[in-house]
Formats: structure tokens, sequence, C-alpha cells
């Protein structure tokens, strides 16, 4: 049998809100967290930084920045030079699958995740994917995630033995506000946090992608002021 600890997760960590909360929510339901940090060739490099500063101001027991050079398979706005969609209305923002998705990136990045628990021994990963507030994007479904559930439970030595590696999307029915109070209260230094799509050469962020907009938008109806933007 293979060795297995229900406490041991991997958190795929993008420096962003959501995954900065999901690590949080992880540690406070006892779990020993090791932040999978993904260099896939995107834009906003920036995101791979502050994702190992949320790291280690969680004190998670590890951190692994993992390059997987996705510009040579994937058509995005995020890993080529079409552009950034910019100033959009909330409504449109949800409509359709943006240029910035990245094919495959979730489920790549969900296999790499697995492939990196099964060697730890863990029992658990969690997955920031919100429906909510990308429902653009194909693989942030709560469909989704049930389909990798059931690839782990038949592709894995852990699945096959009886104890298949579970991933969890604890936020995926969450609004960007609730989110950001969810975080407020388990500590999390959200003024690390990076969501900008297309940050200035000084990675300040640029206020009108999908991202800054969804993430001005959560902060308001929160009620109260991004930390993030105090440097800017």
């Amino acid at each position: 049998m293979s060795m297995t600890n229900a406490n041991k997760a991997v958190v795929l960590t993008s420096g962003g809100l959501d995954s900065a909360v999901t690590i949080a929510l992880a540690m406070a339901d006892g779990y020993e967290c090791h932040c999978l940090i993904l260099n896939y060739g995107q834009h906003h490099k920036i995101e791979i930084i502050r994702a190992q500063q949320v790291a280690t101001n969680l004190q998670t027991a590890s951190s692994l920045v993992l390059d997987v050079d996705l510009r040579t398979i994937s058509r995005s706005a995020l890993t080529t030079s079409i552009p950034i969609p910019k100033g959009r209305s909330i409504e449109r923002i949800g409509q359709g699958i943006p240029s910035t998705y990245v094919p495959g990136r979730n489920t790549i990045f969900l296999s790499l995740a697995l492939g990196w628990a099964e060697s730890l021994g863990a029992a658990t990963i969690f997955f920031g994917a919100n429906v909510l507030d990308y429902a653009g994007y194909p693989d942030c479904r709560p469909e989704f995630v049930m389909a990798f559930n059931e690839l782990s439970r038949l592709g894995t030595q852990q699945g096959i033995e009886g104890s298949p590696i579970t991933v969890y999307a604890p936020l995926i029915q969450f609004t960007k506000a609730e989110i950001i109070l969810k975080g407020i209260e388990l500590g999390v230094p959200l003024g690390l946090t990076h969501s900008c799509y297309d940050p200035s050469p000084q990675d300040k962020p640029c206020g009108e992608c999908d991202s800054c907009l969804l993430r001005e938008k959560g902060f308001q109806e929160a009620g109260i002021p991004d930390p993030a933007l105090e440097a800017r």
C-alpha cells in the first residue's frame, strides 16, 4: 500500500486573492500545505513572486516554483501578443470565453499537482477556482473539478488502492467580496496578492483588465479599500 497522510495537501498557488484565501482555509482546517507555483510563460510574472511571498507569510510547509512553458502550445492573451481585454463592463466580462483563457492550463496544473501530491503522500489538492466571477472559463466549473476527481481515482496508485487524492475548490461558489471578507477573517495578507493581467513595468496593476475590474468590484462590495493599491 502507498503511504498517505490525510492532513497533507498541495495547494495550487497563483499569488491572487483566490489562491491566497484557499491556502488560509486549508490551513485553518488543519492541513499541512505545500504550495505549487507555476511559471508557465505568463506575461504577469510578478504573480510568481507574490505567490512565494504569500506562502512565506502564511508559513506553509513548503512552496515549489515549477517551470512549465505553455507559450509554445497555448494561444492566449496571457502568453502571446494577443491584446489583453481592457475596460469591459462586468456584464461583458461574464459573457463567453475570454482571450485570457489559456487552453488546457488548469488540466495541466492539476495534473502536476496530482503528481506532486502522490509523491508527497498527500490526500488532497486545493484549487482556488471560482465560477461566479470567472464564468467564462470552462476549467473553473464544478463539473470540471468533479471530472478531475474521477481521473484521480482511476489514474493514480492511491486511487487504485482505495485512497484517491481529492481536489477541493472551497471558493467555487463564493463572490469576490465574500472571498475578500473571508481572507480578512483568516488574516490573509491581501496587500501581497496580485490580480492584474497586464501590470506596468513597475509591476503596478493596470486597473482596466478584467481581473483588475473584478477585484475592484469585490473590494467595493466588501466595503473596504484594496491594500494592494496603497503602493500604486
